[in-house]
């Protein structure tokens, strides 16, 4: 990185505030920014490095290597050069089998990151998504018919295990911007042609959808779609916390000598009390723990049903034929024979 000292953009002054408004990111601590070689996470690490004097942050990136495209290695070649320019320690790590799918690749590109960061003791990694990818991402959510959840897209921060939490620092910036941010810096963009490829439906919200509402409807809709998503976030927050307390009053047993939480069994009267929004949520935490993996809607609905059902209704057999049947006051779990 150059001795001399960073010039000081609106951006640089507006993430500053963002990390101090969101506390985002203590001082001192030891950061790893996931960097593709694009414009957005290009310009959150310059933008970190010129903060760091300012946070005390030891700094490194991590780039993937999907082996998509014939000129990946090239493109992880520079992120290197950049990275010794820049004096960052860099790590990179090239996918052993080319992941097939955009969620394959995802999977793969998180898990990757996730145990860079616990094998070098970055307990903070970053990513750049911007307002552009959270407007994106909740288009592409509600045109698959997601609820609140899947709305609310894109957060500001997630647990990636015990010790590593992901940290997204570019929410309220657009696409725009990290592009104006790195014309500026004459920052070397890696343009990466899959990311023009339409038969990718994010692609197509992309370079068709947005474009179209941005013309036709509202020329600020990336900063609408992602307001949106931010206000859900706080109220899915509320509501899962508000279905956390009601499962575990489900949970408990009434009799004097049994006051604990039974793991087999739902008090359905106490359900029945609570509205239907943060009903739906509480058997889904619950199924969640149950089966091991997030529970479809139609299975959420089954429970449902057992709320009102009469007394000795059997649900049909979960994975693991698991089943559910009505013992008033309670809905028993319990696996077949």
């Amino acid at each position: 990185m150059s001795a001399t000292r960073p010039v000081w953009t609106p951006l640089h002054a507006k993430l500053h505030r963002t990390l101090r408004q969101w506390q985002l990111l203590p001082q001192n601590q030891r950061l790893l920014i996931a960097v593709s070689g694009g414009q957005d996470s290009l310009c959150l690490w310059k933008l970190l490095l010129d903060l760091q004097p300012k946070w005390g942050w030891c700094i490194a990136i991590a780039h993937c290597d999907h082996r998509w495209r014939p000129d990946s290695q090239a493109n992880a070649d520079q992120v290197a050069q950049l990275a010794q320019r820049w004096q960052t320690p860099f790590y990179c790590q090239a996918a052993v089998e080319v992941p097939r799918t955009e969620a394959q690749a995802r999977d793969w590109r998180y898990r990757t990151l996730a145990a860079i960061a616990e094998e070098r003791n970055y307990p903070y990694l970053l990513t750049g998504h911007t307002a552009s990818d959270r407007a994106e991402t909740l288009l592409y959510n509600l045109i698959r018919g997601s609820g609140t959840d899947g709305l609310q897209a894109l957060t500001w921060r997630r647990s990636l295990g015990d010790n590593i939490q992901l940290i997204r620092p570019l929410l309220d910036v657009t696409r725009a911007e990290t592009g104006q941010f790195c014309h500026i810096m004459q920052l070397p963009i890696w343009r990466d042609s899959t990311n023009q490829d339409l038969k990718y439906a994010r692609n197509r919200i992309r370079q068709e959808l947005l474009p179209y509402l941005q013309g036709h409807f509202n020329p600020q809709v990336e900063q609408a779609l992602a307001h949106t998503a931010e206000l859900l976030r706080a109220e899915v927050d509320y509501l899962e916390n508000q279905a956390k307390i009601l499962l575990q009053k489900a949970r408990l047993a009434t009799g004097v000598e049994e006051q604990y939480p039974n793991p087999d069994r739902l008090n359905r009267h106490i359900l029945r009390e609570a509205p239907l929004a943060i009903r739906r949520r509480a058997i889904r935490q619950y199924l969640q723990r149950t089966l091991k993996t997030m529970p479809s809607f139609e299975q959420i609905e089954k429970v449902i049903a057992l709320v009102a059902a009469d007394n000795r209704t059997r649900s049909e057999p979960f994975p693991g034929r698991i089943v559910a049947e009505v013992v008033d006051p309670w809905i028993w779990w319990k696996t077949l024979d």
